[in-house]
């Protein structure tokens, strides 16, 4: 499968993030609470300057650094394919970029990232589009390799 599909989906979950982040921001006031799916969520407009569960809170340089790295990984293993990633594993590493690249252009833009969906059914950090992609796509991936993809985790001698 070429890059670009993979880059054009990455590009796909950024710009459904943006586009949920804008309408929050253009019609949400800041903590206010708007009822969406009774029972389950409603939407709440917060700024995280931290990470998951607000950790590392301000250390914006630390999230641009990860990423950096991160990306460079990514364009490394793509290339040689030193790991052996099969497509729906590929599909689910753009997921967890394109969440990933949508969070890292709030930090850049506006030094905190917009959040807006919380849980009212159970005590659960507020987050966003973003966030759900980097969470499907990380336990799909290791679903993925764990269940379908053994070979990955034997030692190559």
């Amino acid at each position: 499968m070429s890059l670009l599909y993979y880059s054009l989906f990455a590009a796909a979950i950024v710009a459904a993030d943006q586009f949920t982040k804008y309408l929050t921001v253009a019609n949400i006031a800041l903590y206010e609470d708007v009822p969406f799916i009774p029972g389950l969520l409603q939407l709440t407009y917060v700024q995280n300057t931290g990470a998951a569960f607000s950790s590392f809170e301000g250390q914006q340089w630390l999230f641009a650094l990860i990423f950096a790295v991160f990306t460079g990984m990514l364009v490394y293993e793509y290339r040689k394919n030193t790991m052996g990633f099969t497509k729906l594993e590929w599909w689910c590493i753009a997921a967890i970029y394109g969440g990933g690249l949508g969070n890292m252009i709030d930090r850049v833009r506006m030094g905190y990232v917009v959040d807006m969906i919380e849980t009212t059914f159970m005590e659960f950090p507020v987050f966003n589009v973003a966030d759900c992609f980097i969470t499907c796509g990380c336990v799909l991936l290791m679903a993925h390799l764990v269940l379908c993809n053994p070979g990955f985790w034997k030692t190559k001698t």
